[in-house]
């Protein structure tokens, strides 16, 4: 008879990924990324439960868009009062703040409800090359995401 194994939260082993941007596409590396997170790629992934492992994002400023995303790609928010909604462009969020445009690609494929919350907060994205995690031994990512 086979059993189906239900994993507990003290189970689940975790380890720190690093993921260059340099040069990668953001929709495919984003893809990647979010599975990660989720522990889809884990043989004991659960879609109910936080069995992902932490990420460490670093060059955020030098990922890539296809075609004229850089110029055509609008970014929305919204300030909280009537007729508020703003939006920045790709290429002026990259200037600014260049670790929200990884964190949001992410975050439009994480579910949105508790779980993606915790999800999200795995996710460390850094400008240069520089990251403070250097006491986790992050693993790189053996795949070739985003080339």
């Amino acid at each position: 008879m086979k059993k189906t194994t239900i994993l507990k939260p003290a189970d689940v082993k975790r380890r720190w990924v690093l993921v260059d941007a340099e040069g990668k596409i953001l929709g495919k590396m984003a893809s990647e990324i979010a599975a990660i997170l989720r522990g889809k790629t884990k043989p004991t992934y659960s879609p109910h439960m936080d069995v992902g492992d932490f990420v460490v994002v670093i060059n955020a400023e030098k990922v890539e868009m296809t075609g004229r995303k850089w110029t055509q790609k609008m970014y929305y928010y919204h300030t909280g009062y009537p007729g508020g909604i703003k939006g920045i462009p790709a290429e002026k969020l990259r200037q600014k703040h260049s670790e929200d445009i990884i964190r949001r690609a992410v975050w439009g494929m994480l579910p949105k409800n508790r779980l993606g919350r915790k999800l999200i907060k795995k996710l460390k994205v850094y400008a240069g090359p520089e990251h403070p995690h250097a006491a986790q031994q992050p693993e790189p990512l053996r795949s070739e995401i985003g080339a």
